[in-house]
């Protein structure tokens, strides 16, 4: 997978609602839902109740997190 097509596939969704699901440590898994806020040229943010989350593009990749398009 391309960071370039996942730039433009999550460009392409801003303001948008996402679910995103966050694989830690220790088989952790943590959910956030909100809306697809900023994109940066590494990172992308979502807002969940008024708070900025945000996210590498480079996770998406690995697959240390996924995110559900609603």
């Amino acid at each position: 997978m391309n960071i370039n097509l996942v730039r433009e596939k999550i460009n392409s969704n801003i303001n948008k609602r996402v679910i995103i699901t966050v694989y830690g440590m220790r088989n952790k898994i943590t959910r956030y839902e909100g809306i697809l806020y900023k994109t940066y040229p590494n990172i992308f943010s979502i807002l969940d109740n008024n708070v900025e989350k945000s996210f590498s593009y480079n996770d998406y990749i690995t697959g240390d997190i996924k995110i559900k398009f609603i």
